[in-house]
Formats: structure tokens, C-alpha cells, sequence
């Protein structure tokens, strides 16, 4: 066991692109409990955009593990969007990134930055970096919770042809230059994949510095959920506004859901996310077993109506915490490889997974009929999650690296500090 030194206090800068309450998304989930560990050591003080005033009045619940909450307002709408997309094409950047670039934040954190005297910038999200990647004399981190450019490269190569394909094509490729630039730019970049960590390492030439943190869950409030023994209905969960998700269920609902029909008559589909968009609409529509419920404030009644979740992402990148959270709660996963990448789970152990369509039917419908093997993945996958990716457990690993880079700065550790195991 190697014993180091603890390091002081540290004041650090957190940026985000979305305030992290309520936790109804992966993003803010992950940043939450990051910030629920950071803030036992480090005085955290948090600068995020919001999308409305009406945010202003969930700032309370951040207070516990803030020193300061500073919030900018971002503006979106379709007509922005056709803007920065036609901007895009003009200024040859990523369209992601002028969305999401604003003056108002970038003058907020330079002012922070001059006014208080921070030890760390923490970046999470490719979108945030733009506003501290340039400020000299403080270690950076750049926190990705996915490697934006590969989930880019994925969705373009589902696309048909047409201008969205092409349109995807040249978003992926200026991703690919931004991110790789941006990635050699900070002091550290953390990934939650391995799969990331190569894929980032690669982009860069091997010219940046990478550390794998998975995402944490927090297992003392996620509790397995008791649900009907006759439970005869699917569920999936996921904001429907990030292309990765609206593809897999659409997927899922044409060319997986009509084999387990055939096999399960009475079998239900849930598809619960914020703002599916209309071809996703149009499936409960059409099909009156299908329920899209759009953002529900409670899942847990859909939850226990459900024999099993399904995760059938055929792009993105990172970890799904929809995963982590389903086995927390005790609900059978079967999911697509790329659905459950960076997640340590032994197929037919913790999960099933399948690429295939008749494979994944037959995944789905062997969950629902096999209640010993439903019985089981529920369990390991409590075990696993409660052994591996619980945030008490996960951010450890945190407090080697901020020690790493405070040591590394102008603001070395003080001395005589406490003795700290790290494991």
C-alpha cells in the first residue's frame, strides 16, 4: 500500500455545460457525484449554463457542495440552430462548439479566474473547454464524458446518403481536429472508458495526457425496486434529444420489438425520455402497445411495471449510466455491445447482450420467460455496482490526480499534512 502525503485544500474551478439538478440525465448524474466527493476535500465553486430562469430556484440543492454557484443563461431554439449550422459551414468549425460558445461565459470565467485565486479549472464536456483551454498559469482538466468526435464518426456512418450524411461527414472531421487539439491543450484529460482513453490517445498522437475515471452511482439512494412477478412490458430510458438514443429505440421498435411481439403477444414498450422528436413520437402512434411518455418526473412506476430495460444504442460513446442505474435498481439489461462499453459486466452474468436484431429479440423475450435468469442479473448486477461503480468507491481516484497536478503547479501541497491510505 503506498502512503501519500494529503494535499491542502484546493479551490477549484468546475465548468459544466447543463446545471447538475435534478439528476434525470447521465451528464448530470455523473457531475453531482463527482461534486458530492470533490467537495469532502476541495472547495468547488461551479459555473454552468442553464436554459431557463426558472433553474435559478434548483441552485439550493447544489449549495451542500458549492462554495459559489455562478450560472449563464443559453439560449436554444431551432432558428439558432439552422444559424450556427449555416455558421459552421462558413467559419469551417464544429457546429457543437459555436453553439454552445458565448461571450457572457467566456467574460464570467476570465473575471473568476482573475478575482479568486483557483488551484485547478475543471472542464467537463468537449463544449466547455473553449473557456479556460487558454487561460495561462493554472493546471486544466478536461473532463469528457464521451469522445465526441467517435460518437460523430458513428452516427455518420448509420446515416443513409444524403445531406445529413454529408452534413455528419464534415462535423466529424472538424470534431476530430478540435478535439484532438483541445485534448493536447490541457494538463490532463479524463476519459470513463478505456475504449475512450484509445481512441483520444490516438486522435492526439499520442501527444496528451489521459487518465480513465468511470462515471459513479450513488448506492445508498438508488435502491432495487420490487416489481410485479407478471411484469409483461419493456422499458427504455434515455433524453431523446441526443441522436444516439432517438436511433436505438427506432431501431428497436422496427427491426427487434416486432420478433418479441410474435413470440410475447401482450408485451408492452416504454420508451421514457425529454423531447422525442417526431418519428419517435409518431411509434406510439401507430402502435398502441408502444407508450413514448416524453420526461417523466417519477420512473419508478414504469420500472416496476417492466420485466427488462433495453439499451439498443447502435452509436455513442462513454459509459450509459442508464445501466449503472438499472442494475442499482435491480432491472434486468440487455443491451447492444456498443450500449454497454466501459462497463465491467460479464454477458450472461450481469447483462446479456446482443447486436443482431433476432439475437436481441431473443435476448429480451429469454428475460421474460426465464425468471431464474432475470432473478440472477438482477443480483450480480447490484453486486457489481455496488463493488465497482458506487461514487464513494469510483472517485478515489480523484484525489491522487488533483494531487498529481497541485504538486505539479505553483501551488505545491502544504507540509505536515494528515497521512492518507491510498488504495
Amino acid at each position: 500500500m503506498k502512503r501519500l502525503t494529503r494535499c491542502r485544500r484546493l479551490r477549484v474551478l468546475l465548468l459544466t455545460q447543463v446545471l447538475p439538478y435534478p439528476p434525470h440525465s447521465g451528464g448530470k448524474i455523473k457531475t453531482l457525484n463527482l461534486m458530492k466527493y470533490l467537495s469532502r476535500n476541495h472547495d468547488i465553486t461551479l459555473v454552468s449554463f442553464i436554459r431557463s430562469e426558472e433553474e435559478l430556484g434548483l441552485l439550493p440543492h447544489l449549495a451542500p457542495y458549492c462554495v459559489e454557484v455562478k450560472t449563464v443563461l443559453l439560449k436554444r431554439s431551432r432558428a439558432r440552430d439552422v444559424f450556427f449550422l449555416l455558421w459552421s459551414q462558413v467559419a469551417r468549425r464544429p457546429f457543437v462548439i459555436l453553439r454552445d460558445g458565448s461571450p457572457a461565459m467566456r467574460e464570467l470565467v476570465r473575471r473568476l479566474c482573475r478575482e479568486r485565486d483557483f488551484d485547478l479549472l475543471h472542464a467537463t464536456q468537449l463544449n466547455m473547454a473553449q473557456y479556460v483551454r487558454d487561460i495561462p498559469g493554472i493546471p486544466k482538466i478536461l473532463d469528457q464524458e464521451n469522445a465526441v468526435s467517435v460518437v460523430v464518426k458513428r452516427l455518420y456512418r448509420l446515416e443513409g446518403l444524403g445531406i445529413r450524411k454529408f452534413l455528419a461527414l464534415l462535423e466529424w472531421r472538424r470534431l476530430r481536429s478540435y478535439e484532438a487539439e483541445a485534448c493536447r491543450s490541457f494538463d490532463l484529460v479524463l476519459t470513463v472508458t478505456e475504449e475512450d482513453r484509445r481512441a483520444l490517445e490516438e486522435l492526439t498522437g499520442g501527444r496528451g495526457n489521459f487518465a480513465v475515471v468511470p462515471i459513479g452511482v450513488d448506492c445508498e439512494e438508488v435502491r432495487p425496486i420490487p416489481r410485479r412477478p407478471d411484469a409483461r412490458s419493456i422499458i427504455s430510458v434515455g433524453t431523446m434529444f441526443w441522436p444516439p438514443n432517438a436511433d436505438g429505440v427506432l431501431w428497436f421498435a422496427e427491426r427487434v420489438y416486432p420478433l418479441i411481439k410474435a413470440e410475447m403477444p401482450g408485451v408492452g414498450f416504454y420508451v421514457v425520455g425529454a423531447r422525442p422528436p417526431g418519428e419517435v413520437v409518431r411509434l406510439g402512434e401507430e402502435d398502441p402497445s408502444i407508450e413514448v411518455t416524453g420526461y417523466v418526473e417519477d420512473i419508478v412506476p414504469y420500472l416496476r411495471e417492466s420485466a427488462v430495460m433495453v439499451v439498443p444504442l447502435r452509436a455513442g460513446g462513454g459509459m450509459r449510466v442508464k445501466i449503472l442505474d438499472a442494475f442499482a435498481r435491480g432491472i434486468p439489461v440487455v443491451s447492444t455491445s456498443i450500449g454497454c462499453e466501459g462497463i465491467a459486466a460479464t454477458p450472461g452474468e450481469e447483462i446479456l447482450v446482443a447486436d443482431d436484431p433476432a439475437d436481441f429479440a431473443g435476448a429480451v423475450v429469454e428475460v421474460m420467460r426465464d425468471k431464474q435468469l432475470a432473478r440472477r442479473l438482477s443480483e450480480r448486477g447490484r453486486q457489481l455496482v455496488e463493488a465497482r461503480y458506487d461514487w464513494r468507491v469510483v472517485y478515489r481516484r480523484m484525489d491522487s490526480i488533483y494531487e498529481e497536478l497541485s504538486v505539479n503547479s505553483a501551488h505545491p501541497c502544504s507540509k505536515g499534512g494528515d497521512d492518507e491510505d491510498i488504495r
